[in-house]
């Protein structure tokens, strides 16, 4: 296998399901495509594309609300054309959907959601290419992306299927951006065929099983992990965040053995645990609370001895069993990237029989450089993993005042994208020669430790572009900071400021339900979030949190003052107003720092 659709076929010949894919229809209910259904869908589009007027090359742009078969059959169509797809996040403005249409010469789109048909066709009039939008919904009354199917044209599809190489162009994905543009990532068949082949052994699935995909497709973290479950043949349920939990909820309903996601959603699950446990009483309450404080002396592969293991079996039975149920009641492996996962989420749900691991990649590099295995002695917590097979790693301390043993992580792999799309002044700076080899920057900052067999294993410290530097010339990461003391339920999102000042200062939206439970406890009237920031009382608290996470930073690192904020940071604003977070929920500084200068003045005042 050597070009994405063959995974298609291999899985066709080897384990053909009856549910390769599910996705639920417009009166909720789950709706799939067997093996064979999903490859002839993905033919006659692929079909419908040439007959449409597009050639091998030709760009198409995808974009839907929530993850949908609709989605996966028409990337395997663009791939089997020939053409080149261009995932696009559905949250993003107007002006940014103009800017990457016009950059890529995209001719056609296909969209699911909402207003996304209206927001593409506004930006016809600036973008001469897109001469085509489809819709997945056929009740919207827009053309309907089945209307391009075609059985005509598959001898003509087949000559062009077969001329296709593992190094053509596939997909060029557009960085969600934390400063500036997007830059569109050049990523070939061989590009994503190697992580699929390499990290497919980290997967916790047995062909025929269930797995649920809700990460946007259009990032290559999910994209890449869906196109591995087809290699592991399990059944796909793609669905959205919106119906997640609850007793009717997909998770619950699907029973998967398998899920991605990103720390942030992990925390909201901790969080509404930890909620549900404040609202228990009396017995049920302390029960609670002392299997939570148990899980505080939790380590990977630890022997327990039998008054131990009497104390977790307790555990497990009264309590956190419950949290498995609530899960689906399978699952044995979420796998979690895309930004630091706090060390207490991961301890927690790993001691409730939960298994998280956690792994590092970039769109760059298609995206998996290193990942944490549920085998035996094959994590390391507050680890991203060991490096991937194929893959070389080195740690460059050079153009930095880095701590002893940090540096920028360099890589070389098959996996390495061909570079920045119309970029090649970007290009030449991303990509570093050292003793005759051409390395990529990765731009994050980190350090290699000593792990279980004689592993290295990864730990990311910061990123090189977020490092601060204050005015007495000290550079502080704020990422560990700020990952440290969102480990309190009172702190919702934080933002470490403080560059080109004398201290270290943060920005922190408190966590409005845990407050909320706070000011019950202390018989304090609640009336919002905006008035009660103000409270003495509130303040206080805050200030010792802050004061209790301090003494394990640096005298440089400490937060000497901070400001509460009400509003929330969101990916997307229903005014349009610019996001203070990217699709993948991180802090974009830049924004945020803008849009509180007034608040960052008085701190400095």
């Amino acid at each position: 296998m050597t070009r994405l659709f063959d995974l298609l076929f291999n899985q066709l010949e080897n384990h053909p399901l009856e549910a390769s894919v599910s996705g639920r229809d417009a009166s909720g209910i789950w709706q799939s495509y067997s093996t064979q259904e999903l490859l002839s869908a993905a033919e006659q589009a692929a079909s419908g594309l040439l007959k449409l007027g597009l050639r091998s090359g030709d760009k198409v742009a995808l974009v839907a609300y929530k993850n949908r078969p609709e989605w996966i059959i028409m990337d395997f169509a663009v791939q089997m054309a020939g053409m080149i797809s261009i995932p696009l996040y559905p949250t993003i403005s107007v002006g940014e959907y103009e800017y990457i249409l016009n950059e890529a010469e995209v001719k056609a789109a296909f969209c699911g959601g909402l207003d996304l048909f209206d927001k593409l066709s506004n930006t016809q009039n600036k973008v001469p290419s897109l001469a085509h939008i489809y819709t997945f919904e056929e009740s919207s009354g827009n053309p309907f992306w089945e209307s391009i199917f075609d059985i005509e044209g598959l001898s003509a599809l087949e000559k062009i299927r077969q001329s296709i190489k593992g190094d053509d162009l596939v997909t060029i994905i557009y960085t969600s951006g934390t400063t500036g543009n997007p830059k569109g990532v050049m990523l070939t068949h061989a590009n994503i065929m190697h992580v699929i082949l390499k990290t497919s052994e980290f997967l916790a699935t047995d062909t025929g099983e269930k797995v649920l995909s809700f990460l946007p497709l259009c990032h290559i973290y999910e994209r890449a992990v869906s196109f591995a479950y087809f290699y592991r043949s399990v059944s796909v349920y793609f669905c959205g965040t919106d119906n997640l939990s609850g007793p009717n909820g997909d998770l619950v309903d699907v029973k998967p053995v398998c899920f991605t996601t990103v720390p942030r959603l992990l925390e909201k699950v901790y969080e509404a645990i930890y909620n549900k446990g404040l609202a228990l009483e009396g017995v049920k309450r302390k029960l609670f609370f002392w299997a939570l404080d148990l899980t505080n002396s939790y380590e990977l592969d630890e022997k327990l001895s039998f008054t131990e293991s009497i104390k977790w079996k307790i555990a497990d039975t009264l309590i956190f069993s419950k949290w498995r149920a609530a899960l689906g009641g399978n699952v044995k492996l979420i796998f979690t990237a895309a930004a630091p996962c706090p060390f207490k989420i991961m301890q927690v749900f790993c001691a409730a029989g939960i298994n998280v691991r956690e792994g590092y990649g970039l769109t760059e590099t298609a995206p998996t450089l290193t990942a944490n295995s549920i085998k035996p002695y094959g994590a390391v917590m507050g680890t991203v993993g060991y490096v991937l097979d194929g893959v070389e790693m080195i740690i460059d301390p050079s153009g930095g005042d880095y701590n002893e043993d940090e540096g920028e992580i360099l890589v070389i792999g098959p996996n390495v994208m061909s570079g920045y799309y119309k970029k090649p002044e970007i290009n030449a700076q991303v990509f570093k020669e050292i003793d005759g080899k051409k390395w990529f920057c990765t731009g994050d900052i980190g350090k290699l430790i000593d792990g279980p067999k004689g592993r290295k294993f990864l730990k990311i410290t910061d990123r090189k572009k977020e490092l601060l530097k204050t005015s007495g010339g000290k550079y502080v990461a704020p990422a560990p900071i700020e990952n440290r003391i969102k480990e309190d339920f009172l702190i919702e999102q934080m933002m470490v400021i403080g560059d080109k000042q004398k201290f270290v200062s943060a920005l922190i939206i408190p966590g409005e339900e845990a407050l909320k439970s706070w000011c019950n406890h202390k018989k304090m009237r609640w009336t919002n979030l905006e008035e009660m920031i103000k409270h003495p009382k509130v303040i206080k608290k805050y200030q010792k949190i802050i004061d209790r996470y301090n003494p394990e930073f640096s005298h440089i690192e400490q937060i000497k003052k901070f400001c509460l904020i009400a509003s929330q940071w969101l990916p997307l604003h229903e005014d349009q107003s610019e996001a203070e977070l990217t699709p993948t929920l991180k802090l974009k500084r830049r924004v945020i720092r803008k849009k509180f200068e007034a608040e960052i003045q008085e701190i400095y005042a």
